[in-house]
């Protein structure tokens, strides 16, 4: 009779025992390695997460997102420069000491690159960055769809030169200041035009080649005119003096414009910067 009670307590137990917890199903790997900064945030506020882990994890969204904007970036501006854009110089200097000099105007750069860059979902635009009396600073701005930015800056005093008038001074400067940074932020350059019809950079070199011949005794660049100086040297003085730039850096900048300084203009300038001695 007891074996009977003991054999039906033994069933009872067995039939209550719990079975061993079922295992997970296993998760591919590969499904971790697709989940996003935004995923983990969906699954955090879904969560009821806490303010400061929500923060964190928009902050690592953001970053997520930049990192992934510059790849695009990156992307579009190797397929830009695979057009090979060629920026032709359609300008040439009628008189004073660039005569003959040629160059491309700004609007002949903007409608050059701009489809190229429409193309690969980029865009160029400047800012005055800087807009002091003596000093104009522009910044040009390279943006691509995706969100990323990149930006080049480059300043320098009012143009004076040419019997301009304070605005035009100004203009002037900031025109040159944006048809260069636009090139250096697209990293291109300017070219002569192909006159003859040869074409390509062997035809460049015998338009050159035929130059020299023709002219062996071609003069020196001209130096920097000596009334030009003189009408620009008070508000480059102040500059020096002032240390907003050096005497070298306004001696480059200066013969930046394609006129070499004299000796003595660059001592001049150079004096500048020793006046607070």
């Amino acid at each position: 009779m007891s074996t009977a009670v003991e054999d039906v307590i033994d069933v009872e137990g067995a039939s209550t025992t719990p079975r061993a917890a079922a295992l997970p199903a296993h998760r591919p790997t590969g499904a971790l390695a697709t989940t996003t900064p935004a995923d983990l945030l969906r699954i955090a506020v879904e969560g009821n997460a806490d303010l400061d882990r929500l923060e964190r994890l928009m902050q690592l969204q953001d970053r997520w997102e930049a990192k992934e904007a510059k790849k695009a970036f990156d992307a579009a501006f190797a397929a830009f420069k695979a057009e090979a854009v060629t920026i032709i110089r359609n300008k040439r200097v009628t008189d004073g000491p660039l005569r003959g000099k040629g160059y491309a105007e700004l609007h002949e750069v903007i409608n050059t690159v701009t489809p190229a860059l429409s193309k690969h979902g980029l865009s160029s635009s400047w800012r005055l960055t800087k807009d002091e009396k003596d000093w104009i600073e522009v910044t040009c701005y390279l943006r691509h769809v995706a969100g990323h930015e990149e930006s080049v800056s480059m300043g320098g005093p009012p143009d004076a030169g040419g019997a301009k008038n304070a605005i035009q001074a100004r203009a002037s400067t900031k025109s040159y200041l944006e048809r260069y940074t636009l090139k250096a932020i697209t990293g291109l350059s300017e070219q002569d035009d192909d006159d003859d019809g040869s074409g390509g950079a062997s035809g460049q070199r015998e338009q050159q080649q035929r130059g020299q011949q023709q002219s062996p005794q071609q003069s020196a660049p001209a130096s920097y005119p000596q009334e030009r100086f003189d009408a620009n040297k008070g508000a480059w003085r102040d500059l020096v003096k002032s240390k907003k730039k050096t005497a070298a850096q306004m001696i480059t900048f200066i013969e930046s414009k394609g006129a070499p300084l004299t000796d003595a203009q660059k001592n001049t300038i150079d004096s500048w910067s020793h006046e607070n001695d």
